[in-house]
């Protein structure tokens, strides 16, 4: 149930109690009561209504987690008049020019769920990489991936599928694969389960509130670990919320971005109360508020080579004065293709980190996720606002990102050779069969 039809039902709720109690009292306080008349009870029950939505909204904010999850269609899109978002963007995608792109599907770790998101003995369903797949939670609290598609007729397990043990049952006809290996371990109807009856199983963990999955278009082992949170395990950091966004662009698009200095200046200086529309963040009703940014991005080295880190140091200034307060410093570091940990540190706001997630959902679908963990004991109100923030300006890159074409050999100055290098990082995580986009996609589904 969403929350406005939760508060609607708490309204009436409360209206409904206080014409009851009205209708209890004795005679003496009835007739105190009714000499208010039809306007002042209507009055009593709107204040009480009004009040029973203020605490809920007061909850929401100072305890509930920020969940914030856009459509496809959502952001970055100038719908023509008479035309709907969703239809602005086809028009964008069918017509735009994608460029002569690389490898769609890099090496690495993607992120499928956050943990929190699937209870024991649950089956979701979750599209990545171009695949269907079936992500569940045995009864021992592990978590597995699965191919979608039972190898016997095609049923979906993700649909109707069933936890038993350690295995899911699939819909159609109750064939049971273990999430680990895959082995289908029971056919009821059979005397004997054939030695190569598998289901694909994908090389998975589970770490920092999330499950992961690891590709490798040849099908090689994890060449890396994702890195552990110390905070996040022993509980001293939790979640205090997530944001989710679809991109229409090549994965290598959006972390590129670190290594792009120059466009923080020009992009991200606006204030965040500005908005995300790129046609009005310039607008000088919200100049008196501006983001200074000092940046430097540099590759690790051996045994971190698939690692990099970009340093950032963030002032805000309003009405021209730099407020050292608010001064944030952030270090962002990536590890492979999918996956990077922005760690906030601030003398007075605190530390925590946001889980930036890039999982491929087709060859140009990117499914954005932003995770808060955030110190257990600073006011959720904080981390909250800190993300919401941060959220402003990754929509601003969402605009730019849905409507540019890859430029394979880009015009730069010496200015920007970072981005040059970050190519050069990036390009350790395609293969010789890494796959590739052979035709664009002419019908779309948003």
């Amino acid at each position: 149930m969403s929350t406005g039809k939760a508060a609607a039902l708490l309204a009436l709720g409360a209206a409904a109690l206080l014409l009851l109690r009205a209708e209890q009292r004795s005679d003496s306080t009835w007739t105190q009561t009714e000499a208010l008349g039809a306007a002042g009870r209507a009055l009593l029950c709107a204040i009480g209504g009004v009040a029973l939505l203020a605490a809920l909204w007061l909850y929401r904010l100072l305890w509930c987690p920020l969940e914030l999850r856009r459509a496809p269609e959502d952001v970055g899109y100038v719908p023509e008049a008479g035309r709907t978002r969703a239809q602005a963007a086809n028009d964008v995608r069918r017509r735009r020019k994608a460029g002569d792109l690389p490898p769609v599907y890099p090496n690495g770790w993607y992120r499928v769920l956050d943990s929190h998101m699937l209870r024991r003995g649950e089956v979701k369903g979750v599209s990545a990489l171009g695949e269907q797949l079936a992500v569940f939670r045995g009864q021992d609290g592990a978590s597995y991936v699965v191919e979608s598609y039972c190898p016997h007729l095609g049923a979906n397990l993700a649909v109707g599928g069933r936890v038993v043990g350690g295995c899911i049952e699939c819909p159609f006809h109750g064939w049971q694969f273990q999430g680990k290996g895959g082995k289908c371990v029971r056919i009821p109807y059979a005397d004997k389960v054939p030695e190569f009856a598998t289901v694909r199983c994908w090389p998975s963990c589970e770490v920092n509130g999330q499950i992961l999955i690891w590709f490798h278009c040849d099908g090689g082992e994890p060449q890396w670990a994702v890195p552990e949170q110390q905070e996040i395990t022993e509980g001293r950091w939790v979640y205090r919320g997530r944001t989710e966004h679809f991109i229409n662009a090549h994965i290598e698009e959006i972390p590129e971005n670190a290594a792009d200095i120059s466009h923080l200046a020009h992009l991200h200086t606006p204030g965040f109360a500005s908005g995300v529309d790129l046609r009005f963040t310039n607008s000088k009703t919200w100049e008196f508020l501006r983001h200074d940014w000092k940046v430097r991005w540099e590759p690790e080295s051996e045994p971190n080579k698939h690692c990099s880190q970009m340093f950032v140091k963030h002032a805000l200034t309003v009405f021209g004065f730099h407020w050292p307060l608010l001064d944030v410093h952030v270090v962002a570091r990536q590890v492979g293709p999918g996956v990077v940990f922005l760690r906030f540190d601030h003398r007075f706001l605190g530390r925590g980190v946001i889980m930036h997630c890039v999982t491929p959902v087709e060859p140009l679908l990117q499914l954005v996720s932003h995770t808060m963990f955030y110190q257990a004991n600073i006011p959720s109100v904080v981390p909250k606002f800190i993300l919401r923030i941060e959220c402003v300006q990754f929509e601003r890159d969402v605009m730019i990102w849905n409507n540019k074409k890859y430029v394979s050999q880009p015009l730069l100055v010496k200015e920007d050779a970072a981005i040059l290098r970050h190519r050069r990082w990036f390009s350790q995580f395609y293969s010789e069969n890494s796959p590739r986009l052979r035709h664009q996609r002419r019908s779309l589904d948003f």
